[in-house]
């Protein structure tokens, strides 16, 4: 009886402690005055609506266990737990700060503040603490050693300090001392000093974030079968530069649930032993880019998969028809791959799914109505495929369906009523198909996008489309619609409006019924005369498209109030000056007026426009020089004045445009030296400059990196002189690289728009000038014709292995033919024509297994012409000219005996030999003698203009009559 008395009276005094406990202050005295002189210690923002500003609650006259982010010890009173994330805290915890007296602590989160200090190792005094965050924090520096001492650490949380840096010793020391480790998450913490083998000792991890560390060595196996590991985020990493494979796994049923290898240089095919993570809900393996293969039918069989993303890889053959009845995915991307063949009848399993992405692949066939009856379905997205065929017109049950991508396939005939009718549908695109016939169904009131461009619809514009009072963008172009001006319309929503190759012929009565209007197109139309009046005056447009039209009448005053940054009115007929009132305009960033008769000098104002990223003025008739007054720090990005009539010298205030990536100032009369100063531009990729008046050496460059993103060089037929230099080669770094682009990043596309910029840019290949409406980045050039070029060609041009086209033509280069040409494995294009080579044509060029174009006429080569590969398909004109060659496909044969370099020019090379036509000419009517003293007199002081014109008319007529 009396050991139950005193437990019953142990029972009671508990009570009482604990109700004392609630009913009067638990703080600890010490740890109230170190909390206050955290909160004094630092500032706060509390404007921001994302802030929550707990510390600015604490008082001194309150009991600190009742503060907002405080947990105190419910018998000692001392604080055990601090959370003041999300806060708006900025300041520096100083070393001598009384916080690091909080010694009991055992959880700690400074998540989300702007503490941006060096981590302290007096963070390693914590020695209690199972929980720390200090993600998002902005800590810098080394982490120190000390925070090894915090063996009860059972979470870790250092993401998004981008300046903290992890050595691999105090790393390795770290994970073997946080033996109860089970969640670490070091997402852009700097790793790139440690490496990812001691993670085997830590068996006791759950979670674990390596996103954008660059961590180094190896992914194995080992990692992924950590006994406990449930969720892995590895992104961003990108292994290795030479890519690696992703590891083959050694356990069987391993507990990750989650992985993500997203974004890295992964190669190779997925192992087939990935069937073992059978616990797998989510998995991640987009932007791999070089991933490739089939994908495994194990894959996706998997019996918990909800999320899989393959996209952004080059996975090809068809996608596996196994998806059981039994799966559980929500969300399926294998978009941007290779993937051929008909779209799997199993899909119509995937009941759960409420993201289907397979867009841009190569899928075939036709779209099967069990595909369009997944109930649950989101998001469907089917575009830039080869689907082909009619759509079911069938009652489709996608009722919670909001997005539907079709375009840029095949599919033809009628667009069936469901397509229109959706209940929830938000977004249709069905642009770029075969679509035809009218539209009679009544279109959703629910559309915010509909885009029904580049078909063949006709008839009227349905009715029900200009009652679309929630509608933000629209895409009619490319039909063969009419009655837009029948109907009264208000789009009060309206944001995007394509209206191009409709055949309109007058401007459609906008003003006041589309006041968001920013987007507007209205290209390759029949408007004529002037442009309307309240399109220059609609302050809300961004983007406004003019181009290939009849209009006349260039604007002639832009108002200061204008937000316009995108206008391209290319292809019409205007005539007159360019009004230098679209300086007024300050927000331009793109300014396209090419290919009309626009007449005068440039305004000066658009060099110095701040905002201007694409000056195209291309293909008109405009003269005077140059603007010398480009500013500093310019944006600008292209440059095409070619075609014009513009003279003078080139202004060195181009060297302000840093951003400059397309210069191209070919066909004008520009004289001046070549401008080397444009080596200080680091991102050049396209240079420009044939057919002007420029002249004199090009002078060895003075930069290490001086022109080392070009990837077109042209200076042809202008008055250049002197060797090649040497050191250009060496530094056309980019043009080393052959790179296999994917579909959609082929093309340049230097301003960073959504919207297009159509280049225009004409190149001679093949010999042939090709204008490219988009430059490919694969098209690698370099062409010095027809200039004056002497001595041999650089040894170092084999160096250039991504060359596409290689023009030394006409020029009085001579010497052999560098054999390291033969390198030049990608080349389609080489002309040597009209210059002095002499030797053998080296047997190495029949390694070029691309070769479509060779000239290497008009020289002094000799001796046998190789044979084999490319070389069996040219005809005799690639060697015309060159009296020494013999062999096949010449009707000269070699007969086996060495061919010796002829003593005088072949025909044709006349224009090569100072010591010229003309002279002999003269020399017929003159006597001989004074023929031969006026050949003389021409080889070391050059042609007099009078020999040219008195001789060489007549003389040229003749050879084309022979």
């Amino acid at each position: 009886m009396e050991s139950w008395a005193g437990w019953l009276l142990l029972l009671c005094f508990h009570m009482f402690f604990f109700h004392f406990s609630f009913s009067h202050s638990l703080c600890h005295p010490h740890d109230k005055i170190v909390l206050l002189q955290f909160k004094t210690s630092l500032n706060f923002f509390d404007s921001y609506d994302y802030v929550d500003p707990k510390i600015a609650t604490w008082e001194n006259e309150t009991d600190c266990c009742s503060w907002v982010g405080v947990t105190c010890h419910l018998i000692s009173g001392r604080v055990i737990g601090l959370d003041v994330s999300c806060s708006g805290l900025y300041g520096e915890i100083l070393p001598n700060s009384t916080f690091f007296y909080l010694s009991h602590l055992q959880s700690l989160n400074l998540a989300f503040n702007y503490i941006d200090f060096q981590l302290s190792s007096l963070f390693g005094g914590f020695v209690s603490l199972t929980r720390l965050n200090l993600s998002f924090c902005d800590f810098e520096g080394e982490i120190p050693s000390q925070i090894s001492q915090l063996s009860k650490l059972e979470s870790l949380d250092l993401s998004y300090n981008f300046g903290l840096r992890w050595k691999e010793s105090s790393w390795k020391k770290f994970l073997q001392n946080t033996t109860f480790l089970k969640e670490l998450i070091l997402d852009g913490v700097n790793m790139t000093l440690s490496s990812m083998s001691p993670l085997n000792l830590s068996t006791s991890l759950v979670s674990l974030g390596l996103e954008s560390t660059s961590i180094q060595r190896n992914l194995r196996s080992q990692i992924l079968c950590l006994p406990k590991l449930e969720q892995l985020h590895l992104s961003y990493n990108s292994y290795s530069p030479n890519g690696q494979h992703l590891p083959d796994l050694s356990c069987s049923g391993a507990s990750l649930t989650i992985l993500d290898l997203s974004y890295n240089h992964f190669e190779g095919s997925i192992p087939a032993s990935f069937s073992n993570l059978t616990h797998l809900t989510f998995l991640d393996l987009s932007y791999n880019i070089y991933l490739n293969g089939s994908i495994p039918s194990s894959l996706l069989t998997l019996p918990g998969l909800t999320f899989l993303d393959l996209r952004f890889n080059q996975f090809s053959d068809q996608i596996p028809n196994v998806f059981p009845q039994s799966n559980k995915f929500q969300e399926l991307d294998l978009s941007h791959n290779n993937m051929r063949g008909e779209l799997p009848s199993t899909l119509s399993n995937l009941q759960h799914l409420i993201h289907l992405d397979l867009s841009r692949n190569q899928l075939s066939g036709q779209i099967t109505l069990s595909i369009l009856n997944l109930q649950y379905l989101i998001f469907l997205d089917l575009s830039h495929n080869r689907l082909e065929g009619p759509l079911p017109n069938k009652i489709i049950s996608l009722s919670n369906l909001t997005q539907l991508y079709f375009n840029d396939n095949l599919l033809n005939e009628t667009i069936p009523v469901w397509c229109l009718s959706l209940p929830s549908l938000l977004e249709l695109d069905l642009s770029d198909n075969q679509f035809t016939g009218h539209i009679r169904a009544i279109v959703s009131q629910s559309f915010e996008f509909l885009y029904l461009c580049n078909n063949k619809l006709q008839g009227n514009i349905p009715q029900s489309i200009f009652t679309l009072v929630n509608l933000r963008q629209l895409c009619l172009s490319s039909n063969n619609f009419s009655g837009f001006h029948n109907f009264n319309y208000n789009f009060p929503k309206l944001e995007v409006l394509y209206l191009s190759s409709l055949g309109l012929t007058e401007f459609p009565k906008l003003a006041g019924k589309v006041p968001m209007l920013a987007d507007l197109d209205l290209s390759n139309n029949k408007l004529n005369g002037i442009v309307s009046k309240w399109l220059h005056e609609m302050d809300s447009l961004n983007y406004l498209n003019l181009s290939q039209n009849l209009l006349s009448t260039p604007v002639k005053k832009f108002s200061r109030n204008h937000n316009l940054k995108f206008l391209d009115l290319s292809f019409n007929l205007l005539t007159g000056d360019i009004s230098s009132s679209i300086c007024n305009v300050s927000s331009l960033n793109v300014l396209v007026l090419s290919h009309n008769k626009l007449v005068g000098v440039i305004p000066p104002c658009l060099a110095n426009l701040s905002s201007l990223s694409v000056l195209d003025l291309q293909r008109n008739k405009l003269n005077g020089t140059l603007p010398s007054n480009f500013s500093m720090n310019s944006l600008l990005n292209i440059i095409n004045l070619n075609d014009n009539q513009l003279e003078g010298i080139l202004p060195k205030s181009l060297s302000n445009c840093t951003e400059l990536e397309i210069l191209n100032l070919a066909n004008n009369q520009i004289e001046d030296k070549f401008p080397d100063w444009l080596q200080t531009l680091p991102r050049l990729t396209v240079l420009v400059l044939r057919a002007n008046k420029l002249y004199g050496p090009v002078p060895s460059l003075k930069m290490k990196y001086g022109f080392s993103c070009l990837l077109i060089f042209d200076i042809s037929s202008n008055n250049f002189n002197g060797s090649i230099p040497k050191s250009y080669i060496q530094n056309f770094q980019a043009m080393k690289n052959v790179i296999s682009y994917k579909v959609g990043e082929l093309y340049m596309q230097p301003y960073s728009s959504n919207k297009s910029v159509t280049e225009f840019a004409t190149i001679t290949t093949k010999s042939i000038p090709v204008t490219f409406r988009k430059i490919p980045k694969n098209f690698i050039t370099i062409d010095l014709s027809r200039n004056k070029f002497d001595g041999e060609i650089p040894y170092v041009i084999g160096e250039l292995h991504g060359l596409k086209a290689l023009n030394f033509s006409h020029n009085r280069l001579s010497g052999p033919i560098p054999q390291s040409i033969g390198n030049l494995t990608n080349l389609e294009s080489l002309d040597l024509s009209s210059n002095m080579f002499m030797s053998r044509i080296p047997t190495e060029l029949t390694n070029l297994n691309f070769l479509e174009v060779l000239n290497l006429s008009y020289n002094q080569l000799v001796g046998e012409i190789p044979e084999g590969k490319q070389f069996n398909t040219f005809e005799n004109n690639s060697y015309i000219g060159n009296s020494g060659l013999c062999g096949f496909p010449l009707s000269k044969n070699c007969n086996n005996t060495e061919q010796q370099s002829p003593s005088s020019p072949s025909f044709g090379q006349e224009e090569r030999f100072e010591f010229g036509w003309e002279a002999v000419v003269i020399g017929y009517g003159c006597g001989i003698i004074f023929g031969i003293g006026l050949g003389i007199f021409v080889l070391f002081i050059g042609k007099p203009e009078w020999l040219v014109k008195m001789v060489g008319g007549g003389l040229r007529k003749k050879m084309r009559r022979r």
